[in-house]
């Protein structure tokens, strides 16, 4: 099975009198299970690609179907319906909601998605990732390898089918980024869940299982 098929996906933004082509004809596919890592230097494209896969943002033209299911034919809702409860998500940003405590953001995906047991999924599932005595923390009362590891349980309580992350140890210092990783995969792992990784970090885009690079808006 496909969890993502895109196929010609192009996408232009106005830029002054003229369009600036951010993506450029992109075929892409991911199989059930499978980890792909994008690579590729700032401004060319990934995490637009990203945004696009996972039905954050619409495609100029072209076609992604995920969990098959047309993306391109869908409004922002339709898309919001598909991602709800299979599809989560770890940015370099944390975007963790600050008037949230720990434990509230982690349930949001599964209230958002009208899941069963909201309270005790999140508590099992930050106690995962060793914040069991954070439940009741705001995002500004923890560290960034805190706030992160509150990001990876969010992305992982509604067991999503497929995880995107977009460059998920930015900004952390290397030892606490490679705990994450280490976190983030094993997760994974116990989930079989497919990953998309957009990084700039060689050593992690070496841990999956494919690995495409970026370039002026192209895959290769």
């Amino acid at each position: 099975m496909l969890i993502i098929d895109a196929s010609s996906v192009c996408k232009r933004v106005p830029s002054g009198e003229r369009e600036l082509t951010i993506l450029d004809k992109v075929d892409l596919q991911l199989a059930a299970s499978e980890a792909l890592a994008i690579v590729g230097p700032s401004g060319s494209g990934k995490s637009t690609l990203l945004g696009v896969l996972a039905g954050l943002d619409s495609a100029t033209e072209g076609a992604v179907h995920l969990l098959d299911q047309p993306l391109h034919d869908l409004d922002e809702d339709g898309r919001a319906a598909v991602r709800a409860g299979a599809v989560g998500f770890v940015f370099q940003s944390f975007q963790l909601l600050p008037g949230l405590s720990a434990l509230e953001n982690v349930m949001l995906p599964l209230e958002l998605a009208n899941l069963p047991s909201a309270k005790a999924r999140a508590q099992k599932q930050l106690a995962e990732v060793g914040l069991e005595n954070r439940l009741n923390h705001l995002p500004s009362q923890l560290s960034g390898g805190e706030q992160q590891r509150v990001a990876v349980a969010r992305a992982f309580v509604s067991i999503p089918k497929v995880l995107f992350a977009d460059e998920p140890t930015g900004n952390l210092d290397r030892a606490t980024g490679d705990k994450i990783v280490d976190l983030m995969f094993r997760l994974r792992a116990e989930h079989d869940t497919a990953l998309v990784l957009v990084t700039h970090d060689q050593s992690l885009a070496g841990r999956c299982d494919r690995v495409l690079s970026m370039a002026e808006g192209r895959l290769s």
